[in-house]
């Protein structure tokens, strides 16, 4: 339980932390570089299931799982910052408002994407096909929990 709570603690700081930063760059620029980097997890993670699901090539698996990895723990929480809770101009978003009002959860939701995200890339190195599939699971688990709660359709 201290574990969870110490994560939690983390998650929250990381995304205050990360809002602190966001000052600096524009609320559109801010949606603009959010959408891409979960863009490029969501194409990385379709290589991956493509891998998983057809001729196992542990090396583009390996790659993907680092580049999922190196992007959750990125700060993306920086680009979260005020003003981007709505669409700017033609830049539409589709995070919940209650994203901005709940950075307890959405701290622990974080930091178990990015926890998630970590062991894939470590597991992917090991090139166990099996590891892998529960390991990208786990990943792809922690993505849902968040769009679930917090992504609009």
């Amino acid at each position: 339980m201290q574990k969870s709570l110490l994560h939690t603690a983390f998650g929250v700081l990381a995304l205050s932390l990360a809002t602190a930063a966001s000052a600096q760059v524009k609320p559109e620029d801010q949606i603009k570089f959010r959408q891409a980097g979960y863009s490029f997890m969501s194409w990385n993670m379709g290589k991956i299931k493509a891998n998983l699901e057809g001729e196992y090539n542990a090396k583009q698996v390996e790659a993907a799982a680092n580049a999922i990895a190196a992007i959750a723990g990125s700060g993306m929480g920086a680009l979260y910052g005020p003003g981007t809770e709505k669409d700017i101009g033609n830049l539409k978003t589709r995070v919940k408002p209650e994203f901005f009002q709940q950075m307890q959860n959405v701290g622990k939701l974080a930091t178990d994407f990015n926890a998630a995200a970590a062991n894939l890339a470590k597991v992917a190195a090991s090139g166990d096909k099996a590891a892998v599939q529960k390991a990208f699971g786990a990943t792809g688990e922690t993505c849902k929990a968040c769009h679930d709660k917090y992504r609009m359709e």
